[in-house]
């Protein structure tokens, strides 16, 4: 499963939990915004994540009103043990949705 964040959202998050101003240039950097949101918050400990394998981070542009103009916006696959139900893996994504929207 994926989702897609937005890269200023990932720097606000990463702000509020770890005091500090990241910058995102490429999904390696939303890889490691996302690490310490995991850790730092608590979400990675949850039953729900104990199935995680890791998260794939891949990148794309959203161009608003011109082609200087745009955001980054990150794509995060979620990977999971194969035996993990679907309703856990829903509610490991849904739970990280949820806390973006509250940052």
């Amino acid at each position: 499963m994926k989702i897609k964040v937005e890269g200023d959202k990932i720097v606000k998050v990463v702000k509020k939990v770890d005091g500090i101003e990241i910058v995102l240039e490429n999904p390696g950097d939303a890889k490691e915004g996302i690490d310490l949101i995991l850790r730092k918050t608590g979400l990675f400990a949850e039953d729900a994540y104990k199935g995680l394998k890791d998260i794939n981070v891949t990148a794309f542009q959203r161009y608003e009103t011109s082609a200087v103009d745009y955001k980054m916006i990150f794509l995060l696959e979620f990977l999971f043990e194969d035996d993990v139900p679907l309703d856990t893996r829903v509610s490991a994504i849904r739970d990280l949705q949820v806390f973006f929207d509250k940052v």
